[in-house]
């Protein structure tokens, strides 16, 4: 089956998917949502209210409680320890939908759009600006085990979580790639093939907006930074934008942009995910490297 091909079809016939989100989402609750459903499954959303994940009951507990009527979990939470706590105690596959280390399904459909539009991984050059976050942790990951170079800009005291990024290095050794981070955007994005940012204050953050807003002051991807890149770069964001923030108008509206086609992929990509882990069904993916 072709996992973009728009319509439905029955290889989940008989599964139910549980969101179980501490944090509120349009992409991830709809794409989750919506692969299941053209798959031919069910899907149940747990609000933070619906279930107080950790306070009204133990994770540990919700996981054991779930196992009896699902078939696999999507946990978006604050704690990432939340979600090594479910992967423990449940008997069926937890999906990290997003927590405050790591983002790992959105760096599999930004990997996916980069090989759409590239044609290839290996060798590539990726420029992350911004804040050294759950989003650039795992695209630091994913881009070092597929054979891509990785740069970030963040400024003093917002890079990269030492343990990833030492994680990274090895990867990074053993695929032939360059991890280099540096507090200057410019030097990040010349020559680059991606450039990517996210937004400079999450979920959870709030309180620091205006001591970001100054950290992060010269940090924006306007056309002049993104004229560094290559001729033929593309502009990524994985949404959603404070635009005129980390981002201006231009790029995001621009012809380098796939931030949209990047925001669809990640539906496509949890189709696949979601018939490899609990469909029965292995999928052929590309030889990235």
């Amino acid at each position: 089956m072709d996992m973009k091909a728009r319509g439905w079809g029955s290889l989940l016939s008989e599964k139910v998917l549980a969101l179980l989100f501490e944090k509120p989402s349009l992409r991830h609750r709809t794409s989750f949502e919506v692969a299941m459903r053209q798959l031919g499954g069910h899907c149940i959303y747990l609000s933070p209210e619906e279930v107080g994940l950790g306070k009204r009951e133990s994770a540990a507990d919700v996981a054991r409680v779930l196992s009896g009527y699902t078939n696999c979990i999507a946990a978006r939470t604050f704690s990432h320890q939340t979600i090594v706590t479910l992967a423990r105690y449940a008997d069926i596959p937890v999906i990290n939908a997003l927590s405050d280390l790591e983002h790992p399904c959105q760096a599999m459909a930004d990997l996916l759009t980069i090989y759409e539009k590239k044609g290839e991984l290996e060798g590539l050059t990726l420029a992350f600006i911004g804040d050294g976050n759950n989003v650039a942790h795992s695209l630091l990951l994913a881009a070092t085990l597929s054979g891509m170079n990785f740069r970030i800009a963040s400024p003093r005291g917002y890079g990269i979580n030492e343990d990833i990024l030492n994680t990274a290095r090895e990867y990074a050794a053993e695929s032939g790639t360059e991890v280099f981070c540096t507090e200057e955007p410019r030097q990040a994005v010349t020559d680059a093939d991606i450039v990517y940012t996210d937004v400079w204050t999450s979920m959870g953050q709030e309180a620091e907006v205006e001591k970001r807003r100054g950290a992060f002051d010269g940090f924006q991807v306007n056309g002049e930074l993104l004229s560094l890149a290559r001729e033929d770069a593309i502009f990524m964001h994985d949404l959603p934008a404070h635009r005129g923030e980390e981002v201006t108008d231009d790029v995001m509206d621009g012809e380098r942009s796939v931030v949209f086609e990047q925001s669809e992929n990640k539906m496509h990509l949890l189709k696949a995910l979601l018939v490899e882990m609990i469909g029965g069904l292995e999928i052929p993916l590309p030889d990235y490297r």
